[in-house]
C-alpha cells in the first residue's frame, strides 16, 4: 500500500508516548509498505528532525507552517479569543492554510491508497473532499483527558475553563470521528467509547507494543535501593498532574514508612512550578530530559504511574514491564492495558491506598520480583510492534479494499 500520513509534528527526538508510538509503528511499517509523511515544520524543530525523518519513511513533506511556542501575552490573547470561537484551542491552534493546500497537492497522486490521521489534530487541516479512503489514528479519547481535567480542578476559573473545552472536544471529536472511513484505537476500552458514544462507523482497536529487547533489564539495581521512579513528557498536563499530587499527597505517606525514601521525576520540560516543589520536598529529583531513560527505570526499587487525568494507554508502563520493574498504577493509568491487579502490576487510587501499596513492594521482595517477571513474560510474547504494525496495515488494507470496491461497482 501507498500511504499518506499526516502529523502535528516530526518525530525526532523520539521523546513522548505518542511519538513513541507512531514512531514504532512506522518503522515496521516501512518495511512492506510505502510511507509519505506529511507534517509542520517549525522554528522550535531540532535541526536533525528533518534528516532523521528517513528513518520512519520513504518521502517527507515538511511544511513551513508549524506553530511555535507561545507564552505570556500571546498565549493568554490567544485562549481569550478561543472562548468564542466553536472549536477547542488544542484544535484550532494548528488550524493552517498551507497545510491544507499541501495535502491538496498531495491528492493530486491517484496512486495513495489511504490516508491516515494520527491524533486528531491534523484533521482541522483536511480538504472536504478529500478523494480517498481515510483513517484516524486515535492514541487517546481527547474529550475525556479533557473532562477529567475538567473533575479534577480545584480552581474555578480553571474549572469552568476546562469544562467549555471538554464540551468543544466532546462535539468536535465525535463529529470528526463519524467522516472517517475507520477509527484505531489503542485499547479495547477506547475503541468502546469511540463506537458507542459517538456512533463512528468502524472502530478497531490496535495494541500497543513495547520494543522489549532495548527496555531489558540491565542489571544496575541496588538491593537496598530506596529510590521511586516516573518517567514522562512533563509538559504534558496530565503528567504533571499526577506528579504534583503525589509529592503532596502521597511521598510523604510512604515516607513515614520507608526512611530515606526518594523519587526520580524523568522527563522533559518540568515546569518551573514542579521544580520548586520538588526543591522544597527534599525527596524529589527532577531530571528534565535524559537522553536514555533506562538507567533511571533499572535502578528504582519501584515504578509509579498515579495519573488522574488520562486516555489511551500508557507506553511507559509496558516499558517498565519489559525492564522488570514492580508498578503501582492507578486505575487510569493502566486504564486500556491487558493487565490484572495483583498479577502484572498493583493498581491502586487514592493517596492512602495507593502510599500502602509502594510500601507493600519495599516490605515483600517476594511479590515484587514476582510481578516484575509475569509483566516482562506478558509484554515479551504478546506486544512486539511488528504484531501491532501488522494489525494497522490490515485496518489500512480493509478500508482501501471496500473503496476498491465500491468504485468497482
Amino acid at each position: 500500500m501507498k500511504l499518506l500520513w499526516l502529523k502535528s509534528e516530526l518525530l525526532h527526538p523520539v521523546d513522548k508516548g505518542g511519538k513513541i508510538r507512531t514512531y514504532q509503528m512506522l518503522r515496521e511499517l516501512k518495511r512492506l509498505h510505502e510511507v509519505t509523511y506529511l507534517a509542520p515544520v517549525s522554528p522550535d524543530d531540532e535541526p536533525e528532525a528533518v534528516e532523521l525523518a528517513r528513518e520512519y519513511c520513504h518521502r517527507l513533506v515538511a511544511v513551513q507552517s508549524g506553530p511555535t511556542k507561545k507564552n505570556g501575552a500571546s498565549l493568554y490573547g490567544d485562549l481569550f479569543r478561543n472562548l468564542f470561537s466553536p472549536l477547542p484551542y488544542a484544535i484550532e491552534k494548528y488550524r493552517s492554510a498551507e497545510i491544507r493546500r499541501q495535502i491538496e497537492i498531495e491528492m493530486q497522486d491517484a496512486s495513495y491508497d489511504v490516508v491516515v490521521c494520527d491524533f486528531l489534530v491534523p484533521s482541522i487541516n483536511l480538504p472536504q473532499q478529500l478523494g480517498r479512503p481515510k483513517v484516524l489514528f486515535q492514541h487517546n479519547v481527547e474529550s475525556l483527558i479533557w473532562r477529567r481535567h475538567f473533575e479534577t480542578q480545584e480552581n474555578n476559573v480553571k474549572k469552568a475553563y476546562f469544562r467549555q473545552q471538554w464540551e468543544k472536544m466532546l462535539e468536535y471529536e465525535g463529529r470528526v470521528s463519524r467522516q472517517f472511513d475507520a477509527v484505531v484505537a489503542v485499547s479495547a476500552v477506547d475503541r468502546d467509547f469511540l463506537r458507542y458514544q459517538y456512533g463512528a462507523r468502524e472502530v478497531y482497536d490496535v495494541p500497543t507494543g513495547v520494543d522489549a529487547k532495548y527496555f531489558r533489564p540491565l542489571g544496575g539495581r541496588d538491593r537496598n535501593s530506596r529510590e521511586i521512579v516516573f518517567t514522562g513528557s512533563m509538559d504534558w498536563l496530565p503528567n504533571e498532574d499526577a506528579i504534583v499530587n503525589f509529592i503532596e499527597e502521597i511521598l510523604p505517606r510512604v515516607a513515614e514508612a520507608i526512611p530515606g525514601v526518594k523519587l526520580k521525576v524523568v522527563g522533559r520540560n518540568p515546569s518551573a512550578r514542579l521544580r520548586s516543589l520538588a526543591e522544597r520536598c527534599g525527596r524529589v529529583e527532577v531530571t528534565g530530559r535524559v537522553e536514555d531513560v533506562r538507567p533511571y527505570i533499572d535502578r528504582a526499587a519501584v515504578y509509579v504511574v498515579p495519573l488522574r487525568i488520562g486516555g489511551g494507554t500508557r507506553l511507559k508502563i509496558f516499558e517498565a514491564m519489559a525492564m522488570g520493574k514492580p508498578i503501582v498504577s492507578t486505575t487510569i493509568g493502566s486504564e486500556g492495558l491487558p493487565v490484572r491487579n495483583g498479577e502484572h502490576l498493583l493498581i491502586a487510587d487514592g493517596a492512602e491506598e495507593f502510599a500502602s501499596a509502594i510500601v507493600r513492594l519495599f516490605s515483600d521482595q517476594h511479590l515484587a520480583q514476582a510481578l516484575a517477571r509475569a509483566a516482562r513474560s506478558l509484554v515479551w510474547e504478546q506486544f512486539g510492534w511488528d504484531k501491532a504494525a501488522a494489525a494497522f496495515a490490515r485496518v489500512c488494507a480493509r478500508v482501501a479494499n471496500k473503496e476498491a470496491r465500491t468504485q468497482v461497482a
